[in-house]
């Protein structure tokens, strides 16, 4: 009778432990599955239509380009798998639109650094001298928030801003400043991706605090901040130079938006006076860069030098305003656009030019020290096209259209290769094509520019916003593609798809243009054009 009882005790106390295993592993499951749940966290998405390993082939592709001399927090051999946990996938009929897609994917995440804080995100992946703490450079920042806000998983850029604002013993970075900047405005653009208010709100003070400094060494008496041309990044430019303290539309166009981004910050956080005290500084930056920077003889924006008078010469800098639609609605300013389509003005064979070639100067800096006086630069081909996005979403003009985002788009993609091969350098020569210093390794993968931001917001045409309504604008010209598709977006929380499909074969899911929200239709037109959903 005894030798039953213990065995009914040891049934009794197994069962026990293996309920409460059940209970734990139960446990475990439900708070991984919440995990995955609330806009901004870094979940792997599903994706609905396209397929991961139809892309993979890309990268096995582009991992045999080179002896990777450099390897850094996540290395070739572990590329697909990053990727496949981390962007949007993209299908369309354009080979090379397609392969540039994911080669700017794969060459941005060679540039994650591991370092003692944190991750850092580099601009160069050999050491350069003028670098700060983990061969750090700011002068990129805002291009490098706006491409990896599409990024699923949030630590590397987040990261990546911490260390800019805190890794100094909890202070900014010393060359934090080094360069301009609009990494207000771009960090407030990556909250109306991932709606991750609490982030925002974290950094918002030092964001207030760098923008008080910059009034501080950078600010004229009339109001308008100025620059040299080196510290925009754009050195040996034809309206400055690295010792004129110029009021250039680059960072009267930057502070401006970031002025708008902060009152927007302030009324999340409730701070009305905040709010107020930033909205009238954006006005005040507003009416200076419309008044005293616009030349209406050019009818173009340029630099107004510290002789106070205009450079009198067009530069690829005077379509920054409308990165940030500075310019007022309905009073002439978008006539500028007429000179992207102009060949005396910056269309060039390669792309877009960043200085007007009819100027007399054009070109005349020689070649190989970094020269902005009319060569294509992908950092400045990249804030030109985010502006013209804006002027066909946000503008009622005849000047520019569709296929002239297209076109240019199409030239950004003819324009990354060299040899036959995928790549993104520092500048080319606009009419050849050629890297002028290609053969540089400091130049091989320059992380100074979006790409992958261009094609999701603007051709694609996902246009973020605050509320939860999803916007679409396509600037694919109807006639250009029968069919494309982006798939596995982590927009505010949900994954978004969009498709086009001409003839409904492709995809099958019927004719037209659709959104789909984590697998649901919500929205569909006939047409290739903006649709919303409700």
């Amino acid at each position: 009778m005894t030798k039953l009882k213990e065995k009914n005790k040891k049934q009794i106390k197994m069962f026990t432990n293996f309920k409460y295993k059940i209970i734990a592993f139960t446990v475990l499951i439900a708070s991984l599955s919440s995990c995955k749940s609330g806009a901004g966290h870094s979940q792997k998405g599903t994706s609905v239509i396209l397929k991961e390993e139809n892309f993979k082939h890309y990268v096995d592709y582009f991992n045999t380009m080179e002896d990777e001399n450099l390897k850094f927090a996540i290395p070739n051999d572990s590329a697909w798998v990053w990727m496949k946990s981390n962007i949007p996938l993209f299908e369309c009929p354009q080979q090379n639109f397609e392969e540039i897609y994911y080669f700017r994917w794969w060459s941005a995440r060679k540039h994650i650094i591991k370092t003692p804080q944190g991750y850092g995100i580099t601009e160069f992946l050999v050491d350069r001298k003028y670098a700060d703490k983990y061969n750090m450079i700011s002068c990129a920042l805002g291009h490098h928030i706006n491409e990896f806000r599409w990024v699923h998983d949030p630590k590397f850029i987040e990261q990546d801003v911490q260390l800019w604002f805190r890794g100094n013993e909890g202070k900014p970075m010393k060359k934090l400043r080094t360069f301009s900047s609009w990494t207000a405005d771009a960090l407030y653009n990556r909250y109306l991706v991932n709606k991750d208010d609490k982030f925002l709100l974290d950094i918002f003070p030092d964001l207030v605090n760098e923008y008080k400094d910059w009034e501080g060494d950078r600010r004229r008496k009339d109001g308008l901040f100025w620059q040299f041309d080196v510290k925009d990044g754009m050195e040996e430019s034809l309206s400055g130079a690295r010792k004129f303290r110029n009021a250039r539309p680059t960072i009267n166009s930057y502070m401006y938006g970031n002025a708008v981004a902060l009152s927007k910050m302030a009324k999340m956080k409730g701070d009305k006076n905040l709010e107020d005290k930033f909205i009238a500084k954006a006005d005040t930056l507003q009416q200076l860069v419309e008044t005293k920077l616009w030349n209406p003889k050019d009818e173009f924006f340029e630099t107004f030098t510290e002789k106070d008078t205009l450079a009198q010469v067009r530069e690829a800098i005077g379509f920054i305003p409308w990165y940030f639609n500075l310019p007022q609605k309905d009073k002439g300013f978008e006539k500028a656009w007429e000179q992207i389509k102009d060949e005396k003005g910056f269309s060039a064979p390669f792309g877009l030019t960043t200085a007007e070639r009819r100027s007399p100067r054009f070109r005349t800096h020689g070649t190989g020290t970094c020269e902005w006086d009319g060569a294509i630069w992908p950092f400045a081909t990249s804030q030109t096209l985010t502006a013209l996005a804006n002027v066909l979403n946000d503008y009622n003009q005849n000047f520019v259209a569709k296929t002239d985002y297209f076109k240019q788009m199409e030239l950004y993609v003819q324009s990354q290769y060299y040899r036959g091969k995928p790549y993104v350098g520092e500048y080319l020569d606009e009419t050849t094509g050629y890297w002028l210093m290609g053969d540089r390794e400091r130049s091989r993968y320059y992380n100074h520019s979006t790409f992958n931001d261009l094609m999701i917001t603007g051709l694609v045409g996902l246009r973020p916003r605050a509320d939860e309504k999803i916007e679409v604008n396509p600037l694919i010209p109807e006639e250009k593609w029968d069919w494309f598709c982006l798939d596995n977006v982590l927009y505010h929380g949900n994954i978004i798809t969009i498709l086009w499909d001409k003839t409904g074969e492709k995809y099958g899911k019927g004719k037209g243009f659709r959104i789909f929200k984590n697998g649901k239709e919500i929205a569909v037109s006939e047409k290739l054009g903006r649709l919303i959903s409700e």
